[in-house]
């Protein structure tokens, strides 16, 4: 046991405990003075020493343990996001969250991982050949097509873009034909410059149609983004006072408890997914530029522990981490600074959140279980011909391969 914890990368410990630091201050900084809030500076550390715990835990772990277990993980994860549309409670517009012992679980958040798991040993089992349009990419699409509906059916736009881009990095690295994912991108261009035209040109049959099937708070979303002039000052009030805010942080900032916006309570969700806003106001460019060079260094580690692993599972579920890290980061900054819509998505290690923070935390356990177990060479997966995904997405509805497919 000793000599594993000599193997972990301590620059990632120690890059997740000034992250600490930064969340825990900027979440006592947006609930100062305000009794209904003064509780989640205390859970935050709760949070974080449960997570620390977590990912030394998972570290110890083989982490070719979890792949083995992929068709179970992803069978939990579906089942946890069906249960939550069923006894599923309600928080800003989201059903997405269910009560398991006091503590609020948001399983659309937890099946990012089951989901980058699950992907994960699906490609591996390629061997590094390549990506078959028909045999391949499309069956694990459509794997990823009923946790994204059931998603969007609990109004959590942003975790379920967050599926679509795990996918879509992980196929990339899976060795998906390059003609094929030219193809992707131009239709995934050719939709987004066309879709955000339409929406501006048809803005008002879209906006009821929105409304007409109970998802009215998207176009909220997507107003002061591509319409700020047709939109309500209600409507823009969090961007607007975001933007100000930041704008206001100068280069140094106006100080610790020093934001007049924050303080002042002009953003909501200032200590969720509006953080960043805090530490923009309060610690300016310095302060902000300095969190994502923190990101950067710890991505960049991420990226060199996926070099060395010698296994074949180990790359992809690191690839499918950092896209999902990248995702989040880029989701919630971007609507402050006037890039993309507001989504949602908490920032992750700073957002208060305890899924959120769990789930990031059991992330960098895992990739410190690949580094840690990078040199044990047994293969879970199986050294003889593998099955195609065809033939393993049917293994997950329990189908047997008729002799003639065998």
């Amino acid at each position: 046991m000793l000599h594993k914890f000599k193997k972990i990368d301590y620059s990632i410990v120690f890059i997740l405990l000034i992250l600490m630091v930064i969340s825990i201050l900027s979440i006592y900084s947006t609930t100062f003075g305000r009794p209904k809030l003064e509780g989640l500076t205390r859970n935050a550390v709760i949070f974080y020493i449960l997570g620390f715990v977590i990912f030394f835990g998972i570290s110890m772990i083989n982490y070719k343990v979890i792949i083995k277990n992929y068709l179970y993980i992803y069978g939990v994860g579906m089942l946890l996001l069906i249960l939550v549309m069923f006894i599923g409670q309600e928080y800003y517009g989201a059903k997405g969250w269910l009560s398991i012992f006091g503590f609020s679980l948001q399983p659309a958040e937890l099946f990012k991982l089951c989901l980058i798991v699950f992907l994960s040993a699906l490609l591996a089992r390629k061997k590094n050949r390549p990506l078959y349009f028909g045999r391949d990419v499309i069956p694990i699409s459509l794997c990823v097509l009923p946790p994204l509906l059931l998603v969007l059916l609990q109004n959590d736009l942003g975790n379920a873009l967050s599926y679509v881009v795990i996918l879509v990095g992980l196929l990339w690295i899976g060795n998906i034909k390059f003609s094929h994912a030219l193809i992707g991108f131009m239709i995934a261009v050719a939709a987004f410059v066309g879709g955000t035209q339409a929406y501006i040109h048809y803005h008002d049959e879209i906006v009821k149609f929105l409304k007409d099937i109970g998802r009215s708070h998207w176009a909220d979303r997507f107003d002061p983004w591509l319409v700020p002039d047709q939109t309500s000052r209600d409507v823009l009030w969090q961007t607007y006072n975001a933007k100000l805010a930041i704008g206001s942080g100068g280069i140094s900032g106006k100080g610790y408890l020093e934001g007049t916006t924050i303080q002042s309570n002009r953003v909501p969700l200032a200590y969720a997914d509006s953080i960043f806003v805090q530490i923009g106001e309060e610690f300016g460019f310095v302060g902000a530029s300095v969190l994502l060079l923190l990101y950067f260094i710890l991505i960049h580690r991420l990226v060199l522990i996926a070099l060395e692993c010698k296994d074949r599972a180990g790359p992809y579920l690191i690839v499918g981490i950092i896209a999902m890290l990248l995702y989040q980061i880029f989701v919630n900054i971007g609507p402050f600074i006037g890039l993309m819509p507001l989504t949602g998505i908490t920032l992750p290690f700073i957002s208060s959140g305890g899924t959120s923070l769990v789930l990031n935390m059991i992330s960098m356990g895992i990739v410190m279980s690949i580094k840690v177990h990078t040199e044990e060479n047994e293969d879970i997966l199986g050294s003889a011909e593998q099955p195609g995904i065809t033939d393993l997405v049917m293994k997950l509805f329990r189908r047997k391969p008729s002799q003639q497919e065998q």
